[in-house]
């Protein structure tokens, strides 16, 4: 398949308009929040499951390489077209499907943005725990894909420690689930496995997350060394002790003068 027929198949699937080919279109595709930069040939922008596997295997059938995309944050070049042909773009998956208050689960798209989902929840005391610092604007699936932390993972764990279970679609284009609505599904940690993979694996496209009970109250506190042997040894000693902080952060000099700058 030529990348005429290509194109023509792929607006046939998810409409012309959600297929970008033109380079002011796709340049803001070309990097992540790192320093990479590789032009895409094709961006598109499927809206739901089964649009997302017809594209795959379309991109299989013509021999491109596909590069899942989320929101773009990333630090690790996850998202940038090393290869150039086509970023698959998830940001349309955008939808809270459920919120199971009593089993303490929601089931998400993967273009959720992750505050969201804490927001939603937030009037009946649940939060979603992994926080990346870019939270209020990276997405659930590049979470998932990278296995995202943040400074609650002191607490409560990384991303893989908060997903249930998974819908992905594989690079036959077939759609299948890994784990399930509830912890410890029976059978081999597929779920697991896929989380931290960063889109080698397949393409995540509902994603079962747990929620949390929020803290009933917080107290935030602050020490300031004057050598960092001595910040990073309180650190040692406060987990030694048995106290596991909700989040905790160490600031050196630099990066002080650098906030206040």
């Amino acid at each position: 398949m030529n990348r005429t027929d290509l194109i023509r198949e792929l607006r046939a699937v998810v409409g012309a308009q959600f297929v970008l080919i033109e380079k002011e279109d796709v340049i803001v595709y070309e990097q992540d929040g790192s320093i990479f930069q590789v032009m895409p040939e094709i961006v598109v922008l499927p809206s739901d499951v089964e649009q997302v596997s017809k594209v795959v295997k379309l991109a299989k059938q013509a021999d491109v390489p596909i590069v899942p995309r989320g929101s773009g944050t990333g630090l690790a070049g996850g998202a940038v077209p090393a290869e150039g042909g086509i970023v698959l773009s998830l940001a349309r998956l955008n939808r809270i499907l459920k919120i199971d208050l009593e089993n303490r689960i929601a089931i998400v798209e993967p273009g959720v943005i992750n505050l969201d989902v804490t927001k939603a929840v937030a009037k009946d005391g649940l939060f979603y725990a992994p926080d990346p610092s870019s939270q209020a604007a990276c997405s659930i699936g590049g979470n998932v894909a990278n296995n995202s932390g943040g400074p609650h993972t002191l607490a409560y764990g990384v991303t893989t420690n908060h997903i249930l279970g998974l819908e992905v679609v594989l690079d036959d284009g077939a759609i299948v689930w890994l784990g399930g609505e509830l912890p410890d599904t029976p059978g081999y940690d597929l779920c697991g496995i896929f989380v931290g993979s960063e889109g080698t694996m397949g393409v995540v496209t509902k994603v079962a997350v747990k929620l949390m009970q929020t803290r009933e109250s917080v107290r935030t506190l602050l020490a300031i060394f004057d050598e960092m042997d001595n910040a990073t040894q309180t650190v040692v000693d406060i987990t030694a002790a048995g106290i596991i902080p909700a989040a905790l952060e160490m600031m050196d000099r630099t990066t002080i003068e650098a906030i206040e700058r």
